[in-house]
């Protein structure tokens, strides 16, 4: 009895989801594990069994039938869940900075170095 009860419990976490085109259900697949679940923070939406995670799951294969792009599932899943969700974030507005920082900084720790370097052979 136990053992038949605890397949019924993991049974009921599997999504048994059909697609009808092989390229859609790439495309579903790919989504899913290119974000991040809100409740498991490092978790892919493929890997979580979170409700959220289902529920999420569930709404990305209903756009994906209903016509919807991948950006625009992209822009409804970060409207609802903030950029957090991404595993990469768009570079614009604020995220932009955060972008530009590290590079700006390596640029000038290198153009620091090679002046010092350069005074020192010439002294």
């Amino acid at each position: 009895m136990a053992l038949l009860l605890s397949s019924a419990a993991l049974g009921s976490s599997i999504d048994a989801l059909s697609f009808e085109d092989p390229a859609l259900e790439q495309r579903y697949r790919t989504l899913i594990e290119n974000f991040r679940c809100p409740v498991c923070q490092n978790t892919s939406l493929a890997g979580s069994d979170a409700p959220t995670a289902r529920d999420l799951r569930a709404r990305i294969y209903e756009m994906l039938s209903d016509g919807h792009s991948d950006e625009e599932i992209c822009d409804w899943i970060s409207s609802r869940y903030s950029d957090f969700v991404l595993y990469s974030p768009r570079a614009e507005g604020a995220m932009l900075i955060l972008w530009i920082v590290p590079f700006a900084l390596l640029l000038l720790a290198g153009v620091v170095l090679f002046a010092v370097l350069r005074k020192g052979r010439a002294s």
